[in-house]
């Protein structure tokens, strides 16, 4: 793609004024990381050198996210994204250097020696590298050399044992470094050591980053207490990671469903320690009239994450008459069993109802619900009625094969009649359960 490019420059015309807006909301200490594919990342480098000045440019990172893919044939074969790091303000951002663990077969080379109780050292040079250091030139030893550190220094690494002399005296004196005393290899800003987010950490989110990467970067531009700001949050990756390690923080993002997946995300990752509060979703009737006006696929997944379902299609148009999928095991035997529902933002009927009927048995499902926004007809409660119970041997109780649930009923707390919930809708998979930050009130927007 070209400088010219119609679509690059829209591109660089939607994101700079957010790099401007967020440059503005950053403290002096704040760091800014930004994400992207090589194709892009020289016209970003640009826009963040005019918002926040190339003095505050810290790192081009290259994440070596996966292994070769695409035309080898015709060209070397892309494997890395890159991440552009810049400050507010060098002289006073946050910095914490980040290691690697040793590697196991050099440090046996490097750290050969031992003490007398098995403790691990190597001897390094006590010499400066600049020779025109006349401050630092001085006999130590018998020696005379141009040394690495003061006088007074030298002398009281010797009382401690730390300077070591050749057996027969006459050579340079050499500083005993120990193995436990090293933090581990500094982390560069070639990032080969992170892969994509597999295992029990995929939640099904394609742009999913993982958690690694995250906890490196907001270990390295952060401390406890600090707060981070994700505008772009998607699965909640940086707000998960956050989390753990014990910083404040704030995610953006513009779906309902996203923030529908970071509660999911949070509950299942932390339980109840997390406090938070979300800005911008429908808190009455009438906010939710406006929202299935505007955009009733965003309704949808707002309604769905408030009976703690998750979207079964995030494609328009392929649900088979399914929105959204809880599941529960009824402990009587070890099948998962399934509850379907159903969002309507427009008019319902009886018709409806029919259907999830007929979307219930072919599903095999217990359960299905029909989420609405008017008050059902009589014609639709007979509906209800005439499908029956599920009954749970386990739990003794009875419960309606066919439900309706208004809006107004889920604002006003009501939820499911349903046994207890023990495993969420997989639609997007399970967290890893994770210590919180408990007690801290924290924030997700939608923009």
């Amino acid at each position: 793609m070209v400088l010219g490019d119609s679509n690059m420059l829209a591109y660089l015309a939607m994101m700079a004024p957010r790099l401007m807006e967020l440059r503005r909301v950053m403290k002096p200490t704040a760091s800014i990381y930004l994400h992207c594919d090589p194709t892009a990342s020289h016209y970003l480098k640009l826009a963040m050198d005019a918002v926040f000045g190339p003095a505050n440019f810290k790192n081009e990172i290259v994440w070596k996210r996966s292994h070769p893919k695409g035309q080898a044939s015709t060209r070397f074969a892309r494997d890395h994204d890159v991440i552009l790091a810049f400050t507010k303000e060098s002289e006073h951002s946050t910095w914490n250097p980040q290691y690697a663990p040793h590697d196991r077969d050099k440090v046996r080379s490097q750290y050969a020696l031992a003490d007398e109780d098995g403790r691990p050292y190597q001897l390094t040079s006590l010499l400066n590298p600049n020779p025109n250091r006349p401050n630092l030139t001085y006999e130590f030893k018998g020696v005379t050399k141009v040394w690495r550190w003061t006088k007074e220094r030298m002398l009281s690494e010797d009382a401690q044992g730390r300077i070591v002399v050749p057996r027969d005296g006459k050579g340079i004196p050499r500083y005993k470094r120990y193995l436990d005393e090293q933090e581990g290899i500094p982390i560069d800003d070639f990032w080969s050591d992170i892969g994509f987010a597999i295992g029990s950490e995929r939640l099904g989110y394609p742009t999913q980053k993982p958690e690694a990467l995250l906890e490196r970067i907001i270990k390295a531009s952060s401390n406890e207490g600090d707060l981070v700001l994700d505008p772009f949050c998607g699965c909640g990756t940086a707000i998960a990671v956050a989390e753990r390690l014990k910083r404040r923080w704030i995610g953006i993002d513009i779906t309902h469903l996203a923030i529908t997946l970071i509660k999911h995300r949070l509950r299942d990752t932390f339980g109840d320690q997390v406090a938070y509060k979300v800005i911008g979703e429908p808190v009455s009737v009438p906010d939710a009239e406006t929202l299935a006006q505007q955009d009733p696929y965003q309704f949808q997944w707002w309604a769905l994450g408030l009976v703690g379902a998750r979207p079964v299609e995030q494609k328009k148009g392929a649900d088979k008459g399914i929105d959204g999928r809880l599941y529960f095991h009824d402990d009587a035997d070890s099948k998962t069993k399934q509850i379907v529902i159903s969002v309507k933002a427009g008019h319902t009927s009886a018709p409806h109802l029919r259907d999830l009927r007929g979307v219930l048995e072919r599903e095999k499902a217990e359960i299905g619900v029909l989420i609405t926004m008017q008050e059902p007809t009589s014609a639709m409660r007979s509906e209800v009625a005439g499908a029956g119970f599920y009954t749970s041997q386990v739990w003794g109780k009875s419960y309606p094969r066919l439900q309706i649930l208004t809006v107004a009923d889920l604002l006003s707390g009501k939820g499911i009649d349903m046994p207890p919930l023990r495993q969420v809708s997989v639609t997007f998979k399970k967290a890893p359960k994770g210590k919180g930050n408990k007690g801290e009130q924290t924030e997700m927007g939608l923009n």
